[in-house]
């Protein structure tokens, strides 16, 4: 244990918080002065250093990730009558994205240690009906990615990444989305890079790309004589400048930022490895950019609920979250015939998981007060 002051005089410490300083402040302030604030100049520029660090893929940003995801889902020509799978542990924009699209979310059971999708459940929910794959690399922690795209040429099956988690995560040196399909990013927040509120899509394509622009801005295009059609149903789904610009110096610190967030994670692992009521996530190697550390709690050895836990190091100065709830026992998705005991690893996942504090301003002795904290917490929990 380490040494530790009162809690009335140290700051609050939320789970996530964004890396900002001043020189953003001021980019997003000389951006709104040039009274270009929609999209303009700026979302171009964002989106071709996103391309560049991407190795050269067409790169489309959007107002949320959630957006980006519905796009991706009609640009591949998802629609109803189609089913799409994913993991049961996952956030609910996924399922919701699925379901905005008509076509009907499969859920299936994760791997319990990497807490990603687990590919041989994936192969054996697949029907005639199954149109795409839509894996979640979790916390940031990339899936077998050979194996991934293996299944899915096999089955003819389109694969959209969800990677909101994982920007700057890479799988064997190569960043997630420089390959393979579709690769959906998040810059909320509480992500490894944010633009305020925003997303993006990585394609393998240039033509899909360009399709993925039209479902972004209501479907317009325009004719040779200046006026415009609408070529498809398409919604409102675009980045203004402000957030691009903030994006742009986001992304010149990203390897900066993740850098960080590891070695914040090895001092969680040095301080909690001997910790019983403690599972701790899969470690990865130097390719996960660790957007969350999230362990599970062995709540069968405690007496007290996870809210209770959760309650007793927020009044501690710990702040804490759930990544993530199961999504087919939500009432949603239980409107499809899901219910509890069909995944059992993702549900365990559920009932046990606590998110703690990580983001790049975080220092290692905030660590290791949120480990002495939750170690005495849980102490105390014990009974």
């Amino acid at each position: 244990m380490h040494a530790a002051n009162s809690p009335s005089a140290l700051p609050f410490l939320p789970f996530a918080r964004p890396t900002l300083d001043e020189a953003m402040v001021e980019a997003v302030s000389d951006t709104l002065r040039s009274l270009w604030i929609t999209s303009g100049p700026r979302v171009l520029e964002f989106e071709q250093a996103l391309s560049a660090y991407h190795g050269g893929r067409p790169v489309r940003v959007f107002s949320s990730a959630t957006a980006a995801l519905e796009v991706a889902l009609q640009v591949a020509g998802v629609g109803p009558g189609d089913e799409v799978i994913l993991p049961a542990q996952t956030f609910f924009s996924c399922a919701n994205a699925i379901s905005r699209t008509g076509a009907t979310p499969v859920f299936v059971d994760v791997d319990p240690v990497t807490r990603n999708l687990d590919l041989e459940a994936a192969e054996r929910a697949i029907t005639p009906k199954t149109r795409a794959l839509m894996p979640t690399h979790f916390a940031g922690l990339p899936l077998p990615m050979e194996a991934l795209y293996e299944l899915a040429g096999d089955t003819n099956l389109r694969v959209i990444e969800d990677a909101a988690l994982a920007i700057g995560s890479r799988w064997q040196g190569r960043p997630i989305g420089s390959f393979g399909d579709v690769a959906s990013f998040s810059f909320h927040p509480n992500k490894n890079m944010t633009t305020i509120e925003g997303g993006a899509l990585v394609f393998a394509d240039e033509a899909e790309a360009q399709l993925a622009e039209k479902w972004r801005f209501h479907g317009i295009s325009r004719n040779p004589d200046g006026t415009r059609d609408v070529l498809v149903a398409g919604g409102k789904f675009n980045l203004p400048d402000v957030n691009a610009r903030l994006g742009l110096l986001q992304l010149a610190r990203l390897e900066e930022f993740i850098e960080k967030r590891q070695q914040l994670v090895a001092r969680y692992f040095h301080n909690l490895a001997t910790e019983p009521l403690c599972e701790l996530p899969a470690r990865g190697d130097r390719g996960h950019s660790w957007n969350f550390f999230a362990p599970l709690l062995r709540l069968e050895q405690l007496t007290w609920s996870r809210k209770q836990i959760m309650e007793a190091l927020a009044a501690q100065g710990i702040g804490s979250g759930i990544s993530y709830e199961a999504i087919h026992l939500t009432s949603q998705y239980r409107t499809l015939g899901y219910q509890a005991g069909d995944f059992p690893h993702s549900e365990r996942i559920a009932r046990c998981t606590l998110t703690l504090p990580l983001y790049p301003t975080l220092t290692t002795h905030d660590v290791d007060r949120v480990c002495d904290t939750l170690q005495s917490v849980l102490q105390q929990a014990r009974g």
